[in-house]
């Protein structure tokens, strides 16, 4: 298998993990809050990766240089990006959220070209159209209305989240080339740590963070757990394979988000989310078996 592959593989296994995480994080918002729930998944991923990173963090930061203000740079785009997610699957329907966040793919792919050269060929430009419309498709419970898709709950945050999440994204990437992957992941969850905890203190609300824990401890490791899997799966692909495909393929997490949500909740899928599923699927597969 060629390093390529490896990354390919990668992707997948970060699609896998993000859309477990992504339902549990609507959950996780709606029962201890958007800061809580941000602070928690941070936490539990800096302590996961600290045995793997603190000494490449520390001679980063000792020898301040340009990948460490690029790291700096992914650790404000991210932290505003992911506030934003979490607020917009608070107050929003993951089936309305999920997809406008397809939206990352052209903001990473475009950056990635216009940044580092990144070319993506024409067969994968098709390929990643057919990706996106499948996921549109599936996400959608019932017939399309633009106006009600425009002015529902959550809609503007996700649109301008994912434009966000899309550099951030690329800024991934790029770090994970630049130091590493581990490196990358643990000084954006310090940082986020580190800024959620001051507005928690300020707030009065971080003496709740014990409790919070302790009354939703379930909630928020089905959480924490598949996201951090899932960015570091996500920061190993984007450093051995295109960025722009690596994105296109972990973005199809939202089926797997979509269908915990439907399937848990006792919802049919229908016609559309079933010919959606199908496109996704057979996309996603022969996107990864070009690439290489």
């Amino acid at each position: 298998m060629s390093i390529i592959h490896i990354g390919i593989a990668l992707a997948f296994v970060a699609m896998l993990s993000w859309g477990v995480g992504d339902f549990f994080i609507q959950r996780s918002a709606r029962k201890v809050g958007d800061w809580e729930s941000l602070f928690f998944v941070s936490f539990f991923g800096a302590l996961f990766l600290s045995p793997f990173a603190y000494k490449n963090s520390l001679l980063l930061i000792s020898h301040y240089s340009n990948v460490l203000s690029i790291i700096l740079l992914l650790c404000v785009v991210l932290f505003i990006a992911a506030i934003m997610d979490f607020e917009a699957l608070r107050i929003g329907k993951l089936a309305i959220i999920e997809p406008i966040w397809a939206f990352e793919v052209p903001a990473s792919a475009l950056l990635a070209f216009f940044i580092l050269g990144e070319r993506t060929d024409t067969l994968q430009i098709l390929l990643i159209g057919f990706l996106l419309v499948g996921l549109a498709l599936v996400s959608m419970k019932n017939r399309f209305d633009f106006k009600k898709f425009i002015f529902e709950k959550g809609t503007i945050i996700a649109f301008f989240a994912a434009i966000l999440m899309g550099g951030a994204n690329f800024l991934m990437g790029w770090s994970s080339r630049l130091s590493d992957p581990i490196t990358a992941n643990f000084l954006s969850n310090i940082f986020i740590i580190f800024v959620t905890g001051l507005f928690l203190l300020f707030t009065g609300r971080f003496g709740n963070l014990f409790k919070d824990f302790i009354n939703n401890k379930r909630v928020l490791l089905f959480m924490s757990i598949p996201d951090t899997i899932a960015w570091v799966a996500f920061a190993f692909a984007m450093s051995l394979a295109p960025i722009g495909v690596v994105v296109a393929l972990s973005e199809s997490y939202i089926i797997i988000a979509v269908i915990l949500g439907l399937t848990i909740n006792k919802e049919k899928i229908k016609l559309h989310q079933k010919l959606g599923l199908v496109l996704a699927v057979i996309s996603a597969i022969t996107l990864a078996s070009i690439t290489g």
